[in-house]
């Protein structure tokens, strides 16, 4: 299976290359790309010189412009589909199907992938969009078990691409609203899910720490306790007489043992989250996949996660623990 790393950076980027990706995928520094964060992405001139070290190590670029346009910016859409595939892209991922139609259309012999951002969870749905815009691949929103997953790799018309690992959500994606809900800017359309500018921190005289999000109170941690970026879904608020995270506590997915089975299930691609975080990150978690694939191939079915694999990566997970998320339903 093809391994897709993430780099929000250029140290990122060559990082991926190091540890072993078969891709890499990256965004403009603008609201195009699903990770808009102010130091994050890339300019015209990065991206060429990623493509560039890229091309020298046999390692593919895709570029995610994976937002939804509105009618008053439709042109930025347009035209950083037209700079990604003049900068030589190996595939746009997109989810807008406007702009899917005009990259279609302008650049028929570009691959479109679909973005998880389209949260297409069926093979009707993906048929639509291979019978319409020629799509190659799509990104499985993260909200299908795996016996979902097995289903869509029998019927769909197009190559299937799963995270696996990487930060969850509790949301089918492209259709939360709950950070514009308190900031009147959606991750959808402006690609930050809590955008910078509205984020604020405090310490208190007590030595513990208070988040907040356009004014409003997300969490609070302890002296010492580490604290993660504030996004309304991650927060612990007061129900009733008890404090806790009440939609979804701070867990990354780690899919490691599930590689047989995807692997036979027919997934042709394994990504990985993060275009946010660290060059550190980066190397450390597409190492262990690197090896872990490789693993793979020569061992087959005797093939067992290492445990130092695993304890590598919940170094980097988000609230230092992970799941396997939907893929697991014990109760189905």
């Amino acid at each position: 299976m093809e391994l897709v790393a993430p780099a929000g950076s250029f140290p990122a980027f060559k990082a991926a290359l190091e540890a072993g990706a078969n891709t890499v995928y990256v965004g403009f520094k603008d609201a195009t790309n699903a990770r808009h964060f102010a130091g994050l992405n890339f300019s015209d001139d990065q991206l060429a010189r990623a493509r560039a070290l890229a091309t020298g190590k046999s390692v593919k670029l895709y570029v995610a412009i994976n937002t939804y346009p509105q009618a008053c910016n439709w042109q930025q859409w347009t035209s950083a589909v037209d700079k990604a595939v003049a900068l030589g892209a190996d595939a746009l991922i997109l989810a807008d199907t406007g702009l899917l139609a005009y990259a279609a259309d302008n650049y028929p012999a570009m691959h479109l992938h679909l973005s998880v951002q389209a949260s297409a969870t069926n093979s009707l749905a993906l048929k639509f969009y291979a019978d319409n815009f020629a799509i190659k691949r799509a990104v499985l929103p993260r909200v299908l078990s795996l016996e979902q997953v097995a289903t869509l790799c029998e019927h769909s018309p197009v190559d299937l691409e799963v995270f696996g690992f990487g930060s969850l959500c509790i949301m089918a994606e492209g259709r939360c609203v709950l950070s514009s809900y308190l900031t009147s800017e959606s991750p959808n359309n402006s690609g930050a899910c809590s955008p910078a500018k509205y984020v604020r921190w405090e310490e208190s005289a007590d030595g513990s720490r208070l988040s907040r999000l356009n004014n409003v109170l997300i969490d609070k941690y302890a002296p010492g306790e580490p604290a993660s970026y504030p996004t309304l879904c991650k927060g612990r608020f007061r129900v009733g007489d008890k404090v806790y995270h009440t939609l979804e506590e701070p867990t990354s997915l780690s899919t490691l043992q599930l590689i047989p089975q995807l692997a036979k299930m027919g997934v042709k691609a394994i990504k990985i989250e993060g275009r946010q975080r660290s060059p550190v990150y980066v190397r450390q978690v597409v190492r262990v996949w690197r090896a872990a694939l490789d693993a793979y191939a020569e061992q087959g079915e005797a093939f067992v996660p290492d445990p130092s694999w695993i304890a590598s990566l919940d170094t980097v997970a988000e609230g230092s623990q992970t799941s396997l998320g939907a893929y697991s339903r014990p109760w189905q």
